[in-house]
Order: C-alpha cells, then structure tokens, then sequence
C-alpha cells in the first residue's frame, strides 16, 4: 500500500502497561519499511515509554510530539504522544494508579479521529480487571468504544460489532463476552439481523467487498438436527438468515460449525457469522494467531488491535512477538483508505 501524504497519522493508545503493548508498538515502528506501515504515534507517558525499552533493549527512539508532527518524524523516532496522567514501569505488575491514563489514552485516540488529528485508532490490550478501580465498567475494549463513540458522534450509529480478520478466515461473534449458559437466552433474531447488516455494511465500506457473503453457523451441534438438537437454529437463526436475505444481504446457513472452517468451505464466504465467542474465536486464532486482528465494525471510525492480550509473564524481556500488532496497524491503515477513496487500495 502506498501511504497517502496527506492522510493523518494512526492513533495507538499503549494499553496495559504492565504488559507487552509499549514494545511490540516500538518494535511494529521498526518494521515499518518491510511492513510498509503508514506513519502512527502512540498515546502513553513518554517517560513511561523511554523507560520500558529500554529494560526491553529495544533500541528505538522516541520523539514527544503532537499529532500534527508525528508523520514528519515517523521516519527517524517513534512519535509518542503525551496523555494526561503517569505510567509506572512495573512489567508484569498491574497497578490500579495506572488506570486513569489508560483510559485516557484511548479516549484522546478516539478524540483524535474525531478532530480529524487521527486517521484511525490501534489500541494495545488492556488489562480489564486494573481498570475497574478507575470505573471502567464495560467487559471489553469493544463495549467500552461503542460508548466513548455515542459521546463523541452524538445521533450517529455506535453499535459496535467485533470481527476478527485473519488472511484465510474472518468470523464475527453475535454474543460476545457472556457465559456459554446465557447465550440462547440474548440469542435474538433481531440481534443477528443487526449483526448481519453491520457486518455487511462495513465489508463494503472498510474492505471494499462490493458484495459480502456471509455465511452463518447454527447454534446447536449439526445446525440443530432438523429439530432434535435444540430449536433455536429453526426458530431464531434460520429466520434471521431469511431476513437478511430479504434485505438484500449475501447470507446463508446455519451451518454445521463442525464441517465450516476447512479449507475448502473457506472459499465459499467472506466472513463466518457466528452466534457465541469460542464458535468462531477458536477457528481463526488456531488459524492464523499472529496474523489474526481484532477489528471493531458498527462505529463512525477504524479501530483495530492485535488479537493477543497484555502477556503479563514476558513483559519488560523485550521477547514479544510484534506480529499481530503489525498486522492491525496495517489493517487499520488500510481500512482508513479505503473508507476515504471508496476502493481498496
């Protein structure tokens, strides 16, 4: 991908920082050439980030910049942008003091899309349980952006859906962070027709897929067995199948989700809609780990994450594998093109 000049830099909040999120973003801006990365800065306490590499020896510079300069400086320092509030250096640590800044880098990133100072936001995984003391009150990253989104774009559509974009396999979760027991009861045929349209929305918009095929797996062991093995994929989900259809929308299924992710049915869709966490989670990541990126569709912006959380246990050893993170700054680059030139590029 060519990078555009004048396309505003990524945002990329550091998320825990008694994990791994300040390194592999350092060590994704040293790959940046091979990667062919567009120019990114990352949201933390520059002191915070100077001290953490360098316990890392990860020898890359940094640069204090604002937005507004980190492209120009992207070339010879990791831009790093100030947010309010400092981090400690603690690898494997979590402190709940850290908290608030946490927070506050991702929501200055979002501010920054929506100043038109950032083109998109990469966040690093956070720690959820550290946040609760700072009344972080949401089950995820996902959750958490839809609201800060409805603050931030008041009256536009904030229902945020994640997908998780591999290069051989995407799949989208209808439930997503609830206990396996609660899913048939939030399972709606509402619920998976709004999935569907937002998922077939942004694959045209972000992706430039002009006519997304989506194919949806069944809730229940062989898709329900005609009946025997639970109603839900006869009186919810194929139901839902047939809206979508009726709206236009390339759906299929329910599926048997046993026989949905060899390579040979991979051909036949676009994106697996599926109707909890681990259905379609566990396929993509057995998949393509460090390849696979968390993406948020349904909100007025870009936001993208490496699908790995914060690793605690080799934090601050400068061993993490940056990957994924290279593989959600490039993806985030390239949605942002195409949701401004209309095509991919």
């Amino acid at each position: 991908m060519t990078a555009d000049p004048a396309a505003p830099p990524l945002a990329v909040s550091v998320g825990e920082p008694a994990g791994i999120g300040a390194e592999v973003v350092a060590m994704a801006w040293a790959r940046r050439a091979v990667a062919g990365l567009e120019p990114f800065y990352l949201l933390a306490d520059p002191a915070f980030v100077a001290a953490r590499l360098a316990r890392a020896g990860i020898a890359v510079p940094i640069a204090v910049v604002e937005p507004e300069t980190a492209a120009a400086q992207f070339a010879d320092a990791l831009p790093v942008v100030a947010v309010d509030g400092a981090m400690g250096d603690r690898p494997g640590r979590p402190d709940p003091a850290d908290a608030a800044a946490v927070i506050a880098a991702i929501e200055t990133a979002v501010a920054h899309v929506r100043d038109g100072r950032a083109g998109a936001v990469v966040t690093a995984p956070i720690q959820k349980s550290n946040l609760y003391a700072a009344g972080f009150a949401f089950p995820g990253h996902t959750e958490f952006l839809g609201a800060v989104a409805a603050r931030h774009w008041p009256g536009a559509p904030c229902d945020p859906v994640m997908m998780l974009a591999g290069p051989e396999l995407s799949t989208v979760p209808v439930t997503v962070h609830v206990a396996l027991k609660d899913v048939p009861r939030l399972l709606t045929r509402e619920r998976i027709v709004a999935v569907g349209r937002i998922v077939a929305g942004d694959l045209a918009r972000r992706f430039g897929i002009a006519d997304p095929r989506i194919a949806v797996a069944g809730l229940n062991p062989h898709a329900g067995e005609d009946g025997t093995m639970g109603r839900e994929d006869l009186e919810i989900v194929g139901p839902a199948v047939a809206d979508l259809k009726a709206l236009g929308i390339r759906a299929s299924g329910p599926y048997p989700s046993d026989t949905l992710f060899h390579r040979r049915a991979r051909t036949g869709y676009d994106v697996v809609l599926g109707m909890y966490h681990d259905q379609v989670l566990i396929p993509v990541k057995t998949i393509a780990f460090d390849e696979t990126v968390n993406v948020t569709l349904g909100l007025p912006f870009v936001r993208t994450s490496p699908d790995h959380g914060t690793a605690l246990d080799i934090a601050g050893r400068g061993v993490a594998d940056p990957a994924s993170m290279v593989a959600a700054l490039a993806l985030a680059g390239r949605m942002a093109a195409t949701g401004r030139t209309g095509a991919p590029t």
